[in-house]
């Protein structure tokens, strides 16, 4: 009986140990087959993330490669031409003029004496100082160094100056006087140490003939870009031929 018993034991004992073999087989090949599954999810998303982000990059076009838009600046002056030229004795006009040009991303042009104006020119005390002189002859026509090349390319230009004596210096005559302005749009600015534009700009328009003239207006050296530019976005400029 002993050994019967004995035999039994260990024909349960082997059917147990076979029944935990069987069972641990298949949680192993599961858990390969988890592992494959879940790198399968995740590979799948990324590829289709990239060819999404391929298919947006390549249907708006105009856009960077971010897809973000290229800003643009609304001048309303699309397509024309724009020429900012100006005389600055003390560089306080110059600071104005290079804000409207960087605002319309415009040329800009100096307007150069051949013989440059001195501190003893400057003097409106002095009654012989050469400025004195030439304001006081209305036909004084101080030379320029230098000129505009292809004048005629441009559909808006702005005249920039400082005031003298209630008018424009004689040197800016001289400029006007040499193109032809006919079909342009012309914007007269100056700067002055309090004296509005005055009759500067209608005196100036008498120069001309055939060109648009809008009413020029007096500005601070000190003014920021943001303020020179509100005045000339206010100009209805996009509207001008």
């Amino acid at each position: 009986m002993k050994k019967i018993a004995a035999l039994l034991l260990t024909l349960l004992m082997a059917v147990s140990v076979t029944a935990c073999a069987g069972s641990s087989e298949p949680a192993e090949t599961g858990s390969s087959d988890v592992e494959n599954s879940v790198a399968e999810e995740m590979s799948e998303p990324e590829s289709s993330a990239a060819e999404s982000e391929q298919e947006n990059k390549t249907a708006q076009p105009g856009e960077t490669e971010e897809t973000e838009p290229v800003p643009e600046t609304d001048t309303g002056m699309e397509g024309a031409k724009v020429l900012v030229a100006y005389f600055s004795a003390t560089n306080t006009t110059e600071g104005v003029a290079e804000h409207i040009a960087n605002g319309l991303n415009a040329d800009l042009y100096e307007i150069v004496p051949e013989e440059p104006y001195t501190e003893a020119d400057l003097n409106y005390n002095d009654d012989n100082s050469r400025s004195t002189i030439e304001m006081n002859d209305p036909s004084a026509r101080p030379a320029i160094s230098g000129s505009v090349e292809n004048m005629e390319q441009y559909d808006i230009v702005f005249i920039g100056y400082p005031i003298w004596w209630g008018e424009a210096p004689r040197i800016v005559s001289t400029f006007m006087e040499s193109y032809d302005f006919s079909g342009k749009t012309i914007v007269p600015f100056c700067t002055s140490g309090g004296s509005g534009i005055g009759s500067s700009d209608s005196n100036l328009e008498q120069l001309t003939s055939g060109a648009d003239w809008l009413d020029g207006r007096r500005l601070n050296g000190s003014d920021s870009e943001e303020t020179v530019m509100e005045w000339v976005n206010g100009l209805g400029l996009g509207k001008q031929k």
